[in-house]
């Protein structure tokens, strides 16, 4: 739904106004939150918008959390132990762990809650195949039998990204996993006010008292839960020039996603800070769908690396600020762990028009018009997609350049037939970083064929590689995979990295301690 900026800024001020607010006190220990999109859905097991992610880790806890060096940590689990040959772990729970609804959180509603979550997520896919048991012996005890070590699983347990294994009550959690939940009760830090939600206007959460933050300092996702609001006002304003206007006439106190053009004249707002508080950002990727001509040849894929400028799609997606994109970009998000140089030079090195349109001259393609998906309603999208179009076209490719929305791409992009019967050839997208800092998660490196994502490549290489990072006694094991893996996909091109796109938020400066390292987060975050 649009709104006028009329219509939502005389929104965002009837909420303040409103009577159930209270007194002005009470209206100064609110934060309004001006989220980059609507929220459709409750469910963050069932979702992966990264909004809803958003929601979920507002009013869900999470068994661990990552900190500000990827690392897992214990956040709901007191810890856990393993045994010697890796394939039993006893995670405790910690003591004062309650819901929303006053209820203990028990050892049952997490295994409730990771089962339902693996059936769901990329990586609990992976408990789903070496589970053995998942079972609750006692209330504060979690076992997990494997039927091979997974050093990784606390990461898997703890990842904020898509489908967050978030811990709901037991009988929530026992719904079909392909289907929404309609409770929404946690044990997270916020509870959320289903009474008072008004889709695509208001989504409204409240400091949960009954929550009982670690000891630790807040690490990202890990330690500290601290809230220092009473009331968080998620206020839905789809047109960013509104949205912008909202922040600047203080109706607003921090926009998650500011208009990329309007960002000169908040930064000269002497009220307003502008900054990057997630460094993982949003990794561009140039997507082939591998079953039908031109892209089912490699050659053809490979013909594109030469020609690939990093910067230029950077700059057309989030313009020149340096601080706002990285390059070059390999296969693994810049910054985190597994990010390495191996064969890089395959996109930071000369860039050859002329040689790109000779290999692609001495491919078997054969001038046929390959279709170029763009979603003209999602702008960092949109540019890269005008950026690859042109590119493509110059390197010699017949190019159908359709524009749709976000919606109908998505649809399309589902469709296995070729183009002449409503298929696509080529599109660009964003992933977020966290999701393809690690092979567990990376799904445009999957090679797995049909199960794979849209573009469906039959990769056994990268699969074994895969498999064997899984496998990994330690980092350093870790990072010599990912080197292999990174030097495959260029030999098998599964998809083409564009550089890394860090979004700015922009804040009011009257609020401080805002959590870096990855999205929105509400904990830590005062008022002046």
């Amino acid at each position: 739904m649009l709104i006028s900026r009329r219509a939502g800024l005389g929104g965002a001020a009837a909420i303040l106004a409103a009577p159930r607010l209270g007194s002005a006190q009470l209206a100064s220990r609110t934060l309004r939150f001006l989220p980059q999109a609507n929220l459709a859905s409750l469910d963050p097991v069932w979702s992966t918008a990264t909004i809803v992610r958003n929601h979920g880790l507002m009013i869900y806890d999470l068994l661990y959390g990552l900190d500000s060096n990827y690392e897992a940590r214990p956040q709901m689990a007191a810890g856990h132990e393993i045994s010697a040959d890796g394939l039993t772990w006893n995670i405790r729970l910690r003591d004062g762990l309650k819901f929303h609804d006053g209820e203990p959180v028990r050892a049952r509603d997490c295994v409730a809650s990771i089962l339902r979550w693996s059936k769901r997520d990329v990586l609990g896919s992976r408990l789903v195949a070496l589970g053995e048991e998942v079972s609750a012996p006692d209330d504060q005890t979690i076992r997990i039998r494997l039927k091979k070590p997974w050093p990784g699983l606390a990461w898997a347990l703890g990842k904020p990204s898509a489908n967050i294994c978030a811990i709901m009550p037991e009988r929530v959690a026992q719904t079909d996993p392909f289907t929404q939940i309609n409770d929404p009760t946690g044990s997270g830090p916020f509870r959320f006010r289903r009474d008072l939600f008004r889709p695509g206007d208001v989504a409204i959460y409240e400091r949960f008292d009954g929550y009982v933050p670690r000891s630790e300092p807040t690490d990202f996702m890990t330690g500290a839960k601290q809230v220092h609001f009473d009331r968080v006002e998620w206020r839905v304003m789809p047109d960013p020039a509104t949205a912008g206007a909202a922040l600047q006439n203080n109706e607003g106190d921090w926009l998650e996603s500011p208009l990329t053009d309007l960002l000169p004249l908040l930064r000269r707002n002497r009220d307003i800070e502008v900054g990057v508080i997630n460094p993982a950002g949003n990794m561009g990727v140039l997507r082939f769908n591998f079953l039908h001509k031109p892209f089912d040849d490699l050659a053809v894929r490979r013909s594109i690396l030469s020609a690939v400028n990093q910067r230029d799609f950077m700059d057309a997606a989030i313009g020149t600020d340096r601080a706002l994109s990285v390059v070059p970009c390999g296969v693994f998000t810049p910054g985190t762990p597994l990010a390495n140089d191996a064969g890089l030079e395959v996109l930071s090195g000369r860039r050859d028009l002329d040689a790109a349109k000779a290999a692609l001259r001495a491919s078997s393609y054969d001038g046929r018009r390959i279709a170029m998906m763009s979603a003209t309603d999602m702008p960092v999208i949109q540019n890269l997609s005008e950026v690859a179009a042109d590119l493509l076209r110059r390197v010699g490719f017949n190019i159908d350049f359709p524009a749709m929305d976000w919606g109908t791409q998505i649809q399309r992009r589902t469709n296995r037939g070729p183009v002449e019967q409503g298929g696509w050839s080529v599109f660009c997208t964003t992933w977020e970083g966290l999701d393809v800092s690690v092979p567990g998660s990376h799904q445009p490196l999957r090679g797995n064929g049909a199960q794979a994502w849209s573009g469906w490549p039959t990769m056994p290489r990268l699969e074994a590689l895969r498999e064997q990072w899984f496998d990994a006694a330690d980092q350093a094991s870790a990072k010599r995979i990912a080197e292999e893996i990174q030097r495959v996909a260029w030999e098998e091109v599964p998809f083409i990295p564009l550089g890394l796109v860090r979004p700015p938020q922009a804040w009011r400066r009257s609020i401080t301690g805002i959590v870096r390292g990855g999205p929105a987060l509400f904990w830590g975050v005062r008022r002046a």
